[in-house]
This record gives structure tokens, sequence and C-alpha cells, in this order.
């Protein structure tokens, strides 16, 4: 078991606002169920049996598997664009808030890498309302880490030829930490984030200009 199931099995931090205790058991169950079996693979009484509960008591807090991979989904995401946001509306130069959104957004997905599966590669599941939903709010935080990035070019401080093409890279590069990171592997969260804002600096010409102000 890795450490990321260890912290879910009690009330994770990321479902901390779902009540009541039961309708928190079940998300916790489906996160780890599609994380391991895969949304279509898995069924409600998969998930209603990690969470110790019988089938029929599933459907008093979620009329649907969709609809708990909705929920999943909606936290995760929100949760991504808070951190995005806070840096790009955060003090420092351009270097700096890229640098600092990068490191947060990794280490989210290497602490959270179960849940971050599921949040992010699991979207072709959701029904047409709730997938329109979570577009917007992935819009949302590529809109706020093309704002630090087109602030670094305003300011002569990132030489970048495709601001939207380069934010896509960034982007991509963090959500894919949570489909390879290990618990158990060399490196942790913190070191992975220093590594891939190094990386974000590079790809937009700063290399070097922020990494001291890590947090």
């Amino acid at each position: 078991m890795d450490a990321e199931a260890k912290n879910t099995e009690g009330a994770p931090e990321a479902w901390r606002d779902i009540t009541p205790d039961a309708a928190r058991r079940l998300m916790t169950a489906a996160v780890h169920a599609f994380a391991e079996r895969g949304y279509h693979a898995t069924t409600t009484r998969d998930i209603a049996g990690r969470a110790g509960m019988s089938p029929a008591a599933l459907y008093i807090h979620y009329k649907t598997k969709e609809e708990l991979l909705y929920q999943i989904s909606k936290v995760g995401h929100r949760l991504a664009l808070d951190i995005l946001e806070a840096a790009r509306d955060g003090a420092g130069t351009p270097a700096e808030r890229l640098a600092e959104a990068v490191r947060a957004f990794v280490r989210w997905h290497a602490e959270h890498h179960t849940t971050a599966r599921v949040v992010q590669y699991e979207l072709d599941a959701l029904a047409e309302d709730h997938c329109a939903e979570i577009t917007a709010l992935r819009r949302a935080s590529d809109g706020a880490v093309r704002a630090i990035v087109e602030d670094g070019v305003k300011a002569g401080d990132f030489d970048v030829a495709d601001v939207r093409g380069t934010t896509v890279a960034v982007l991509s590069l963090c959500i894919d930490v949570a489909r390879w990171f290990n618990a158990r592997g060399r490196s942790t969260p913190d070191e992975v984030g220093e590594l891939y804002a190094g990386l974000a600096l590079r790809m937009v010409g700063a290399a070097g200009q922020a990494l001291s102000g890590r947090s």
C-alpha cells in the first residue's frame, strides 16, 4: 500500500468538505477502485465493498457511478485551479510565479498521485454536461498559467514564440507526474516539484531565474 492509500483510508484532505462520513468513504473507495481497475471495469459493488457498505447504501449518496467520478473530478480540478491561480496572483517576477505554479502543481500530483490519475485520465467517462463543467475548469487552469507566461513575455523575461503551445506543454509535463510517481521511489514530491520548476523555466528561456524562491 502506498503513502497516498494510507492517507486516504481515513479522511483525506481533498475530501474534507464531503459529508456525511459515508459519502466521504465512498468517494475515497471510488478513487482507489477507479485508479486500480479503470472506471469502466469498476462496478458499484466494488466501490461499496471497499467502503465496507452494501451496494444499496451507495445509491443513498450517489445516484450513479458516473456521479461519483464527477464529484472526484470536480474536487480535484478545483484544487488544481486554486493552486495555479494562487501562483498567478502571487508576488514576485513572472519567473518566480511560474516556478511556484509548477512546483506546487507537481507536488500535488505527486502527493496525491492516485487521486490525480483518476482526475486527469478518466475524463472521457463523464456525462456530457459534467464533462463541459470540468472542461471549463481545465480551461481556467490553462488560463492561469498562460497569464504568467504572457507576463514574462511582456516583461522581456521569457523567450517564447508560442505562448499557448508552451502553456500546454508545461501543464502536460506537470500532469504526467501522476502517471509515473511512486511514493517508494528515490524522489520526494518536493524534489520532483523543484526539478520540474527548473525544466519549466528552461522551456520559457528563463532558466535559473527563480529557483531560489522555493517554498
